[in-house]
């Protein structure tokens, strides 16, 4: 009875922590964000070639389950970019109703991640590429805003400089409400007022003032369709995630808290399967967002379920007076993300930190920005590690020595498929009628192209009528050589 009582103690106290101990700074970030969503959703949407209220529909019922389903409270999910990108052929080729049956399975295919534990996966991308990430990050989305704001008009250029100076000189006098949440109600009042020659959320698109509806995508249930959709569906699973835990970790580190990395995987795959049935595409965490809820003061899991029902309120109860907010007050806020997001200590890592680390950064990030898509940046950046490290390691000596009448190999590094070359070469193979010691103590044998090496120097060295004896392996070693080598040992 007591344990019983002493894990509802627990659970009502999480719950309280993640829901309730911040409900007002978590309301008003949450307002913010489903402000800044609208515009982004409706790009994603042209991006992937489907009406805008496909991407708005999307990011309502996923920021709505995420909020429940997810891992990282605080955390925005909903269209992104990267996965839009992913969908346009799918869409192209086979339509909308192959693209909410692609969401669907993706959503699957999460599900499958989370459950094992794909999450862990995150321990293998280096410093060096979460930095890249994030500088390519903050990049594409100014990029992103140059388009509403270069060569538009005068009153475009200073409606975006009065949103920036309102986000960074307000709060030093003001901060009960957040400084873009003013911005955006202060602007879009005097651009109604005054009607300036602004670009507005209605140019993006037409929102329609409607509930997102269930329905079963209109695809015939076969193999036939499995084939064309699984292959869309696992990319838009792998991207999703990668993007998701990334930006959880960069929460993680913005709010110095931890976060259920598989729960979150799982939650993401359950909100990607549910959108399928309300007519939204795939998506994922949302970095720029994410930055916008935790510097307005969101933690918790109510910023992002304000978040996702005020955005569908906005389009039902609001759409009228959404349409005509001025782009230029948006593109602001979207600008002080990316320089918020910026990790601009990485000039000073560029000098400091060792060369290979430095150009894993600037492939990643050139790579992203190149290409638009996150995950070919991070495998980039991930692939080039590997390939420094193993170059790094892949050093091994053979130093000879004579002791009395025995010869003694003493093998110095790490014996692998990279360095199975040098070792080779370390001996010299044409010797015959000796007493000969190849001596591990101070290496490690980790594959079987090093059991392989070790087994042909002692079939050369024992076809001259050489005595061979081997000393030193250690214990995982000696394992591996016992389980491959065709000499016994």
């Amino acid at each position: 009875m007591n344990y019983n009582l002493k894990v509802d103690v627990i659970v009502v106290s999480k719950i309280k922590t993640e829901w309730f101990s911040n409900v007002r700074g978590d309301i008003l970030s949450g307002i913010l964000v489903a402000l800044a969503l609208i515009p982004e959703a409706i790009a994603f949407s042209i991006i992937a070639g489907v009406d805008p209220m496909v991407g708005l529909y999307a990011s309502f019922t996923i920021a709505v389950i995420i909020a429940f389903a997810g891992g990282r409270p605080g955390m925005i999910s909903a269209a992104t970019g990267a996965m839009a990108l992913l969908m346009a052929p799918l869409v192209r080729e086979h339509g909308l109703d192959y693209l909410l049956a692609a969401t669907i399975l993706t959503g699957v295919i999460q599900v499958i991640f989370g459950i094992f534990k794909v999450a862990k996966v995150m321990k293998f991308i280096p410093r060096a590429v979460m930095i890249g990430f994030v500088n390519a990050l903050a990049i594409l989305i100014f990029m992103a805003q140059v388009p509403h704001f270069i060569g538009i008009s005068n009153m475009t250029y200073i409606f975006v400089a009065i949103t920036l100076a309102i986000i960074y000189i307000l709060p030093r006098f003001f901060k009960a409400i957040p400084a873009p949440l003013i911005a955006i109600i202060v602007l879009t009042a005097i651009a109604l007022y005054t009607n300036f020659d602004l670009r507005t959320v209605g140019d993006l698109g037409t929102i329609t003032r409607s509930f997102p509806e269930f329905f079963i995508p209109n695809v015939p249930f076969n193999l036939e369709t499995l084939a064309i959709i699984f292959p869309f569906s696992i990319a838009l699973a792998i991207v999703g995630l990668l993007e998701t835990l990334l930006t959880a970790s960069i929460v993680d580190e913005m709010t110095d808290t931890e976060s259920d990395k598989n729960r979150e995987s799982r939650g993401q795959g359950i909100a990607n399967f549910i959108t399928g049935f309300f007519g939204g595409m795939a998506g994922c965490a949302m970095i720029g967002q994410s930055v916008i809820n935790v510097k307005s003061g969101g933690r918790g899991r109510l910023s992002t379920l304000v978040a996702g029902v005020f955005l569908i309120f906005l389009i039902i109860g609001l759409g009228d007076l959404v349409v005509r907010i001025p782009m230029p007050v948006l593109v602001g806020i979207m600008i002080m993300v990316s320089i918020g997001t910026f990790d601009w200590g990485s000039f000073k890592y560029l000098v400091k930190a060792p060369r290979t680390d430095a150009i894993v950064m600037l492939v990643t990030v050139v790579v992203v920005v190149a290409t638009s898509d996150l995950s070919k940046g991070v495998i980039a950046g991930v692939i080039l590690s590997a390939i420094f490290f193993v170059s790094k390691i892949s050093k091994i000596k053979v130093v000879k020595s004579q002791v009395n009448e025995q010869t003694i190999y003493e093998v110095e590094g790490q014996l692998f498929f990279a360095s199975v070359e040098d070792f080779l070469a370390g001996f010299d193979q044409s010797v015959s009628n000796e007493n000969i010691v190849i001596d591990f103590s101070s290496a490690h044998i980790w594959d079987d192209s090093a059991v392989g090496a070790v087994d042909t120097v002692m079939i050369k060295l024992q076809e001259n009528k050489n005595h061979v004896k081997i000393i030193g392996l250690n214990k995982s070693s000696k394992k591996l050589v016992d389980q491959l080598a065709v000499y016994d040992i």
